[in-house]
């Protein structure tokens, strides 16, 4: 009972009372449905049933929304009398659609994905076209279950059941003996899921299969050759993940990085190229150079990178070679000026120098010391001539 409340349905009943069916054997389809009822989990939130009679006409005896409990029902179907003329199979299905299956008369949603099925006892051949009908029963996403009785014509029975026919279409001799379809039915409806109830062996996910179980694993995993445990799927395979630079797994999953100079895109996977030299973002003293997502330090004029590549200092701009001064080179803070030894001047150029132009303006003292050397040179000229003259 407990592995029967792992499947909801919304089953009915469509029972064959037509003349061919004697009333004995239709007390023997009734106490079918009873145990048949006796074997679901009924309730409204679980299995809901309702019960058809059908011949040359078709009767509801009960639809979906009337009994939640299996006294109810059983109670209802207790009083149920055989219509007692032809065999309209197709008409009976084409009224299970148009005014069973729907939600006024108790049938879930569609969104509640509870399973439509529809359990057909007939002992006859259908009087009507029901191979159309029940296709368009099995498009609309009802299970047909074919019961066929003694002479039931077993042809019809395939034509109406859905596929796999061998799970869908049953056969009994006689009335008597159609009790033992219950526990075919109960096996089917029933089966013990072994992913509720917590039998299995699967190492992360068991998926329900009929009337047995299959592993899986969850996203990241795969599933081992023993069909039963997971490893983690290397997710940063190549081809495995959509990270433009750099894919760090996690635990069965990834995540995306970037460079070092880069960031990370709002959708998660690209990167972006960052201003590595935007303030706070480097430690360069005075110059930061960006260079393809990194960095690179530099200086001002007259200042040089020292070893750590990140300072500097200032430069002797008056060491030789450095400056183009041709005579005195002075040094002002990080920059220089040029000047000249004395007796010349700086010409305009700043760079070079020439020699001063003496004034011609003397004083009295220089000009009694070039009159005193003039008279000795006199002197002298005159005793050389002398000396040559002897």
């Amino acid at each position: 009972d407990t592995a029967c409340k792992n499947r909801p349905l919304d089953l009915v009943f469509i029972i064959d009372s037509s003349r061919s069916v004697r009333p004995e054997e239709f007390e023997k389809v009734k106490i079918f449905l009873s145990n048949m009822i006796d074997t679901l989990d009924v309730g409204e939130r679980t299995t809901r049933v309702a019960v058809m009679n059908y011949a040359s006409t078709v009767k509801v005896e009960f639809p979906l929304r009337t009994y939640f409990d299996k006294a109810s029902m059983k109670e209802a179907i207790s009083h149920i009398e055989p219509l007692a003329a032809g065999t309209m199979t197709g008409l009976a299905i084409q009224t299970a659609m148009d005014e069973v299956f729907t939600e006024e008369m108790g049938t879930r949603p569609a969104t509640f994905n509870i399973p439509k099925v529809v359990i057909v006892v007939t002992d006859g051949r259908p009087q009507d076209q029901v191979q159309d009908v029940a296709a368009s029963a099995r498009t609309a996403g009802i299970e047909i279950y074919a019961v066929g009785v003694d002479r039931a014509d077993m042809q019809s029975l395939r034509i109406m059941a859905s596929e796999p026919l061998d799970e869908h279409v049953f056969y009994v001799e006689t009335y008597g003996v159609i009790e033992k379809l219950t526990s075919k039915f109960r096996e089917t409806f029933c089966a013990a899921n072994v992913c509720a109830l917590g039998t299995h062996d699967c190492e992360q996910v068991c998926v329900s299969n009929s009337r047995s179980h299959l592993c899986d694993c969850y996203e990241g995993y795969t599933l081992n050759p023993d069909k039963r445990t997971c490893s983690a799927v290397d997710m940063c395979a190549p081809g495995r993940h959509e990270c433009d630079q750099i894919c760090v797994s996690n635990n069965g999953s990834y995540v995306c990085e970037c460079y070092e100079g880069y960031t990370l895109n709002p959708d998660k996977k690209t990167c972006s190229a960052m201003d590595v030299c935007a303030p706070g973002r480097h430690d360069c003293a005075q110059v930061c150079l960006s260079s393809d997502g990194s960095y690179s330090c530099d200086c001002f004029g007259g200042y040089t990178l020292n070893p750590d590549k990140k300072t500097c200092s200032a430069v002797d701009m008056c060491a030789p070679g450095r400056h183009d001064c041709e005579q005195v080179c002075v040094r002002d803070d990080l920059f220089y000026t040029c000047d000249c030894y004395q007796g010349y001047t700086l010409n305009a150029d700043k760079k070079t120098c020439s020699r001063a132009i003496t004034s011609s303006l003397v004083t009295t003292e220089e000009s009694c010391r070039c009159e005193a050397i003039a008279a000795l040179q006199d002197s002298v000229t005159s005793r050389l001539e002398a000396l040559s003259t002897k």
